[in-house]
């Protein structure tokens, strides 16, 4: 037996457990070794009923009664009365129906282990876990692992073919350095993973945890420093610093810049001078003005004569980007063209003309600038706006639309691609920082046309959604990082409330006064059809109701998903337009929608939004000078959730994102990736602690050691390394 075996090979595997297996995505013997706990329950400390105090405990009961009803509309109440030798206990689950088949009509016994805790007049037991005691594979009194219920793959099951399996833990192979694991005093992995399945106490419970949380970080820390290594080694076109373009630009702006978006463009233009392209990350809170950033750096590349190429996810973002870059830079004679799915027939043919002959010197576009049709005359920056939402594979196609090759320029003056070098310049000095080493084909600085190849364009990727710093150091190590932590100086603070079902009348009541004064609204659900399962308001549904009640003498738009992009384009221009007093929408909005007059945000369901996502949509209001709101409407007349204070109390998105760490864990990093991606079974993004050992130990091996001699290792790092670079 070794850890490629068949698990259908193992005694005591028949046909139906070998089903429930593969079903979960467990094969091998090495798939359930890795099949890790999520958490243990501790049974090393039983309670009986009638010595109970409040907090967490552990009984040994069995159910004596148990059932099911429906409480209200989106929520089940399975109560029980549980009962041992010295006396009995109500207990409660909420939306957990099952289990009612799991404990009714049986007279076994089982430890359960949950919150004692007074309510509704009387003590009782709050959502326990329930173990079958005759299921534990050994004495009971002790920590038991619980696992991913995967397609209903129970823990029982995954417990009683680990027992087979425990010989083998013992002589599993090290998978980091030796060096690795001497300094930083780890656990080895067989006994960690043999901690992990089958523990005796919880402090080896903990530095089993830490050995593997450092391990999976430290495995995506090198990776991302191996990556920074590579991005070094590449060739990017050298894009001049043109003081009198930048003045120029920015005195011609509506506004003033924060000392943020100055910061952030002076990084950009400087990363443009030199040898190697860039690969910035540019965050930015809702409204901090990345759009304005992306347009000075790419008015500094045309003037150059470099195209830029700006992708968005969505055609209502892409349109709002070409918009505002178009009233930025047509005074400077930099054409914008725009290319989206919904521009057809000639208007398309000619854009694909003009954007390869270089007539159009910023190109705005959705995934159709990755099409084979479109070709570019000179490419020089790359701009990914909300780059989480597109694959690895999207993000390089766009940058491999680039030439690849453009003139050395003389350290003395600089040359436009396609432009011969001027004349009079005796014994040009090759600018070294363009040319990286790379041979002219035996030409001399004097000859033409000498071309260097391979040269990649400099990239900007941008979004909307606050990073905390643990993530920033680990996914996005390999990056340089701009912020705009700052709003415009014209804009004051959202004022955010949670509100009551109860209190909804009053709140229309002021929403209609902003109305009266010319001010617009967004109503904001999260679903588009009504569930009569579930009590969450849908879009549909809430559009009718204020279109023929509260809001009846008011014009009322709607706006959801399932529409055809050309009528969604429709309503948002109309919105923007004034055309609708109110838009009632899904999350479609999240993202970029900017109509400076809607001043209000109401949030249906509040609580069952994220509180990242609660955020972004916040954003879409406060966007001119105006006093803006946002109304976080609850689903009911339960305590507001940790999240929703946060987001009352709060403005800062950096915060805000270092709160939704610690809440809910990473979540989607880069586009196709999750934390399931990353293969994070262990390791959370918010241990700061733990990810600054790892960072500083990948340095190290960098420094003194060879990847390539560790086989395994370099297998798994060159995956996180495909999966997590930008370019």
């Amino acid at each position: 037996m070794n850890l490629a075996t068949s698990l259908d090979q193992i005694k005591g595997v028949g046909p139906k457990t070998a089903e429930q297996l593969r079903t979960a995505g467990l094969r091998t013997v090495g798939d359930l070794l890795m099949f890790l706990p999520m958490r243990h329950e501790d049974f090393t400390g039983l309670t009986t009923i009638a010595d109970l105090k409040p907090g967490k405990v552990t009984i040994k009961a069995r159910c004596e009664a148990i059932s099911t009803r429906p409480v209200r509309r989106g929520l089940r109440l399975t109560t029980a009365v549980l009962a041992d030798d010295t006396g009995k206990l109500n207990a409660v689950w909420f939306n957990q129906p099952y289990r009612t088949q799991q404990l009714g009509g049986s007279n076994d016994e089982f430890y359960f282990s949950g919150a004692f805790e007074y309510n509704y007049g009387k003590y009782q037991l709050t959502n326990p876990s329930a173990e079958l005691a005759k299921d534990l594979p050994v004495q009971a009194e002790r920590l038991v692992p619980v696992y991913h219920s995967i397609r209903g793959l129970k823990s029982q099951v995954v417990r009683k073919v680990l027992e087979e399996l425990r010989p083998l833990m013992s002589v599993l192979p090290e998978t980091l350095p030796e060096s690795i694991v001497a300094s930083e005093k780890l656990m080895s992995r067989a006994d960690a993973i043999a901690t992990m399945h089958f523990p005796k106490r919880l402090e080896d419970v903990t530095k089993a945890r830490e050995r593997l949380a450092f391990e999976e970080l430290f495995e995506l820390l090198l990776a991302s420093q191996l990556n920074k290594q590579s991005n070094q080694k590449l060739a990017g076109y050298h894009i001049p610093f043109e003081v009198s373009v930048v003045k120029d630009f920015v005195s011609q702006l509506p506004f003033q810049l924060t000392n943020a978006q100055r910061k952030a463009a002076w990084d950009v233009v400087q990363d443009f001078e030199k040898s190697v392209p860039m690969n910035r990350l540019l965050q930015g809170d809702v409204g901090s003005g990345k759009t304005v950033v992306a347009g000075l750096a790419a008015r500094q590349a045309a003037s150059q004569g470099y195209q830029t190429a700006i992708m968005a996810p969505t055609e209502i973002l892409a349109t709002q980007h070409a918009e505002t870059l178009d009233r930025l830079l047509a005074p400077f004679g930099v054409k914008v063209g725009l290319l989206i799915g919904s521009v057809k027939g000639k208007a398309r043919t000619t854009l694909y003309e003009q954007i390869a002959n270089g007539k159009v010197d910023v190109v705005v576009g959705t995934h159709a600038l990755i099409q084979d049709k479109v070709e570019f005359h000179n490419l020089g920056f790359v701009v990914i706006d909300e780059q989480h939402r597109f694959g690895v594979e999207q993000r390089q196609k766009l940058l491999a639309k680039s030439k690849g090759s453009v003139r050395p320029f003389t350290s003395s003056q600089s040359v436009r691609p396609g432009e011969s070098r001027p004349t009079g310049l005796e014994s040009p000095e090759i600018d070294a920082r363009i040319v990286n080493g790379s041979e002219l084909n035996g030409r001399t600085p004097h000859d033409e046309p000498a071309l260097v190849q391979g040269l990649l364009p400099h990239l900007l990727a941008m979004t909307a959604t606050p990073i905390p710093r643990s993530l920033a150091l680990t996914v996005y190590g390999e990056l340089d990082i701009s912020v705009l932590n700052e709003r415009p100086a014209n804009r004051l603070p959202i004022k955010t409330q949670i509100v009551s079902p109860v209190s909804a009348a009053k709140i229309y009541e002021q929403v209609d006064k902003e109305i009266a004064t010319g001010r617009q609204v967004y109503v904001i659900c999260s679903l588009i059809e009504e569930n009569p399962d579930n009590e969450v308001k849908s879009v549909q549904v809430e559009y009718k109701r204020l279109k023929n009640s509260v809001f009846g003498h008011r014009k009322i738009g709607l706006l959801h998903g399932k529409m055809k992009p050309t009528e969604k384009e429709q309503v948002m221009q109309d919105f923007k337009d004034k055309k609708y007093d109110i838009l009632v929408s899904t999350t479609v909005v999240e993202v970029g929608v900017d109509v400076s007059n809607a001043t209000v945000m109401i949030i249906e369901n509040a609580d069952r939004f994220g509180l990242a996502q609660l955020h972004q949509l916040r954003g879409r209001v406060g966007r001119a000078e105006y006093q803006s709101y946002c109304y976080l409407m609850m689903s009911g007349t339960n305590k507001p959730s940790e999240r929703l204070r946060e987001v009352e109390k709060s403005n800062d998105g950096f915060y805000l994102a270092e709160v939704d760490m610690q809440l809910r864990g990473p979540g989607e990093i880069y586009g196709r990736m999750q934390s399931g991606a990353l293969n994070l079974q262990i390791a959370t993004l918010a241990d700061t602690a733990l990810i600054s050992r790892a960072q500083k130990a990948a340095k190290r091996f960098i420094e003194h050691e060879d990847i390539g001699s560790y086989a395994g290792l370099n297998e798994r790092v060159r995956y996180y390394q495909r999966l997590t670079t930008l370019n």
